[in-house]
């Protein structure tokens, strides 16, 4: 049986983890901090990771929370501001998780759909003018999850406009901000309006999965009453991760050397996927990512992608699904593919199992 080939995790394999620069890391954490590295801590999460990341973002250390990975800080964000009929925009798709969380919750979802440069903020303006009242709007910026796009910045523009004309919060989920291919960086919205923005962003992405290690800016209102959430779910987020990767980001050159590594591996993936995807599978429609993790494909509607989805461990393949990243029947002929966990030499033979799987469960 030939081992499986899998573009259904958004998960770094292991050759691209900067493993030795995290162990010199963990080696100064425990030699210029050792009690704060093995402490308890408080809520805040260890606080020269956080005064790094104020500084970074232009605030007081009182505008940011470092937690348990990203997740963690949107489930906080969610328990503040989420209750049973509560409306939220999300982009259509969206991520998996972060459905299922407003779900839980008892939102009131409007999802928005995507267009190659972000968010359909004409189609957003259109609802609002009908009497949408989100009390915030869920964006993935750039490369989004799970479809791959950014948002321009006359979109971000917009954005901020609607949510200052309409009174909502916009939540910038940004984990895969510097997972960077090709084109410039663009402002975060939080830098265009941060009195309108709640910007998250994790270094899961950047690092590895393993740190575990996430934050939040926002006004310290909001975060602070997101602190006193934390202190009364764990009392304190892990210290000893969070230490490392605050040593991990002191050595400049090391960081920016092993992020540079990250995204060469990734966009050499990501461009052999698309190869490996106009060959085997031409009718897949798709947009090159110019960074992050993901792959969004579209197929015409006599594919099951569901069907497939069921079967493809006959294949020695896994992708997820489209019909997982949104709220309606939409995503059927829909799949996503995350390129980050696949070395480049196993690429084209996935494609060609992804082919196969999906050209049996096609009418």
């Amino acid at each position: 049986m030939a081992d499986a080939i899998s573009f259904s995790r958004g998960a770094p394999s292991v050759d691209i983890v900067d493993i030795e620069g995290l162990r010199a890391a963990a080696n100064r954490a425990f030699d210029n901090d050792p009690a704060g590295t093995t402490a308890y801590g408080t809520a805040v999460g260890y606080v020269p990771l956080r005064k790094f990341l104020a500084e970074k973002h232009g605030v007081t250390p009182e505008h940011v929370v470092v937690t348990n990975g990203s997740m963690q800080a949107d489930a906080f964000l969610f328990d503040e501001l989420v209750s049973p009929g509560t409306q939220v925009v999300v982009e259509k798709p969206s991520y998996d998780r972060t459905l299922l969380g407003l779900k839980e919750r008892g939102a009131e979802i409007t999802a928005i759909p995507l267009e190659d440069d972000g968010i359909d903020v004409a189609a957003l303006r259109a609802a609002l003018e009908g009497g949408l009242r989100p009390a915030f709007a869920h964006i993935i910026p750039n490369y989004q999850n799970p479809g791959g796009c950014s948002l321009s910045l006359a979109k971000r523009q917009e954005l901020v406009a609607l949510a200052e004309q309409y009174d909502f919060l916009i939540f910038e989920d940004d984990p895969y901000r510097e997972i960077r291919f090709r084109g410039e960086l663009l402002p975060a919205m939080y830098e265009l309006a941060p009195e309108r923005v709640v910007f998250a962003c994790s270094f899961s992405k950047t690092v590895a999965p393993g740190v575990r290690t996430g934050y939040l800016v926002g006004s310290p209102d909001l975060i602070a009453k997101i602190v006193r959430r934390a202190t009364n779910t764990y009392i304190a987020p892990d210290m000893l991760a969070q230490s490392v990767v605050f040593e991990l980001t002191q050595d400049a050159p090391r960081f920016e050397k092993a992020l540079a590594n990250v995204n060469d591996k990734l966009r050499e993936r990501s461009d052999l996927l698309g190869e490996a995807l106009k060959q085997h599978l031409p009718e897949a429609k798709f947009v090159q990512p110019d960074g992050g993790y993901f792959l969004w494909a579209e197929l015409p509607s006599n594919y099951d992608v569901d069907a497939a989805a069921a079967a493809m461990a006959d294949y020695d393949v896994a992708f997820v699904k489209g019909s997982d990243f949104v709220l309606d029947e939409s995503g059927k002929s829909s799949l996503r593919l995350a390129y980050s966990a696949v070395r480049a030499d196993q690429v084209d033979e996935g494609v060609q199992r992804l082919a196969a799987c999906l050209n049996a469960h096609k009418s």
